[in-house]
């Protein structure tokens, strides 16, 4: 486990993962343009239309994750190559049975949600493979601006490592809240941050140590 500790985010109107990458506008609109050739009835034209005009927003409906929707751009790019890669190889065809493409894009769409998904989870589960505060730097999925997720590792080798790192924590929250850096451990204010506090420390009680002071 890692505590992790979210910057806020600006409420702004979503727009979804794959609509950050560079290529996304160019590749949907040519999808767009040419759904009309994909199938024999006519009924999948506006169903696979809309599927296809509704992707970024039905992304962000679909994601319900319980942190905010940040990815690195390294896997933004993965995400969005092998996305592009399967609608690609569905648009090679030349036209389907009656509900055959607008199925195969719902199924392409599930899976590039469990993508971003699995990319945004996994970049937070590194966290525990540091130390103490850590930074990585990321892009909003919800406005497609520069953002970085910070957060609080548990992977300390020694004691001394693991009190560093509680100083470390304490000083960011302090300078986050424009307070005192010059806290120290053995402050009675922060004793809930003491051993043997720090063995079973979570996420909850230490937001709420922390709020409370």
């Amino acid at each position: 486990m890692a505590l992790l500790l979210c910057l806020g985010m600006t409420a702004a109107l979503a727009r979804g993962c794959l609509h950050c990458h560079g290529n996304f506008s160019d590749k949907f609109s040519f999808y767009r343009h040419h759904v009309n050739l994909k199938s024999w009835w006519v009924g999948d034209i506006p169903v696979s239309g809309a599927l296809l005009t509704d992707w970024s927003q039905d992304t962000m409906n679909e994601l319900h994750l319980a942190i905010p929707a940040e990815i690195t751009e390294e896997k933004l790019d993965q995400v969005a190559n092998a996305v592009y890669q399967r609608l690609d190889q569905l648009y090679q065809g030349k036209m389907y049975f009656p509900g055959y493409f607008p199925n195969e894009l719902r199924a392409i769409f599930r899976e590039q949600v469990h993508l971003i998904q699995n990319a945004i989870i996994e970049s937070r589960i590194d966290c525990q493979r540091h130390c103490g505060i850590f930074q990585y730097e990321t892009i909003s999925c919800n406005n497609c601006t520069d953002s970085h997720v910070v957060c609080f590792g548990y992977n300390c080798e020694s004691s001394a490592q693991w009190e560093r790192a509680v100083q470390g924590l304490l000083g960011y929250i302090s300078r986050w809240h424009k307070q005192d850096t010059n806290t120290s451990l053995v402050s009675p204010s922060f004793t809930c941050l003491e051993p043997p506090h720090l063995a079973n420390l979570t996420l909850e009680n230490a937001s709420e140590c922390l709020t409370q002071h």
